[in-house]
């Protein structure tokens, strides 16, 4: 088996480069001689990952936080389009968030991970694409294989990736932080949801997420009945209203306990546009891509059935 790694070095707040030498040797001790891509730059990881695809990789393994593993899939699906055939996915997550590996139920030191990952048989996983505007203006595609979403959860992750490091805090304290800090100083914006062509709903909202997993933001249990095999999104849309109310209910949403709440309405579909109402810069939501945040809306979100075979 050709295995390649996609390794993000400054994962976890820089986790990642202090414990890659254990990390190596794991994935070594069940798959022998492995082929490592480091990234550089944040972007880097889906160009890797379609190279590795090129060179006829059997398996590739994302080493990173959320955004190293969507930017992974990204890499690996555009490689499919271009004729190369789609390795499959190993997931060995250390990241700030690692939100898709706590909904699959990744956990364990790098022995146990790397054994799970030579172990499994492999299972099929749905990944959504979404079409975006960049900070350019630019018309953008990407998938995603957790959660896209727009709002605060776009500046709370501009402020998150921006900071220099998390210091001792962990990766839920870090993004409850920065999530309490951008709520506040955070504009509510009017948007236009559509679900599969049905009547648009026109809202003031906080965020709005389409997702395929339930977890985002370090541990927020955000979409309680999503699942990342079904062949659907959970839309959840977060209204705005009182900050001090939206900051107590915080406990809801991390619980997973906000279904029927009065700030929130929940939906499933498999293609979703959101556009701003009014003025396109005020009401332009950032977009929140697995963790990163590389533009705004309008968006459109469409998910993909059985897109990828992953080991975890």
């Amino acid at each position: 088996m050709k295995v390649g790694v996609v390794m993000n070095p400054v994962a976890g707040s820089g986790r990642m480069r202090s414990e890659w030498p254990v990390v190596k040797a794991a994935l070594e001790s069940h798959f022998g001689e492995v082929s490592v891509r480091q990234t550089r730059s944040p972007g880097e990881a889906a160009a890797l990952a379609c190279g590795l695809a090129g060179e006829g990789m059997d398996l590739v393994i994302a080493a990173g936080g959320d955004g190293t593993v969507s930017e992974t899939v990204d890499g690996l699906l555009m490689a499919r389009s271009s004729g190369h055939a789609s390795p499959v996915l190993g997931i060995f997550p250390i990241g700030t968030g690692s939100d898709l590996a706590r909904g699959l139920g990744i956990t364990g030191d790098a022995a146990s991970i790397a054994a799970r990952i030579a172990q499994s048989p492999g299972r099929l996983l749905d990944a959504g694409c979404v079409n975006y505007v960049d900070d350019h203006g630019a018309l953008r595609s990407r998938h995603f294989i957790n959660i896209a979403s727009l709002g605060l959860s776009g500046s709370t992750d501009r402020a998150v990736n921006g900071a220099k490091s998390g210091g001792k805090m962990s990766g839920k304290m870090v993004f409850l932080f920065h999530t309490v800090r951008e709520l506040l100083r955070y504009r509510f914006q009017d948007v236009r949801v559509t679900v599969d062509g049905g009547e648009p709903i026109e809202a003031r909202i906080a965020l709005v997420a389409c997702a395929n997993g339930r977890y985002f933001g370090g541990g927020m249990n955000i979409a309680p009945e999503a699942s990342t095999d079904d062949g659907e999104l959970e839309v959840v849309i977060v209204h705005g209203r009182s900050k001090l109310s939206l900051l107590m209910d915080l406990r809801l949403v991390y619980a997973g306990a906000h279904k029927g709440s009065a700030f929130c309405t929940m939906l499933r579909g498999r293609r979703i546009t959101v556009e701003p109402i009014g003025d396109p810069i005020a009401n332009g939501a950032l977009l929140d891509i697995d963790g990163e945040s590389p533009g705004r809306i309008p968006a459109t979100f469409q998910i993909i059935p059985g897109a990828i075979t992953v080991r975890c």
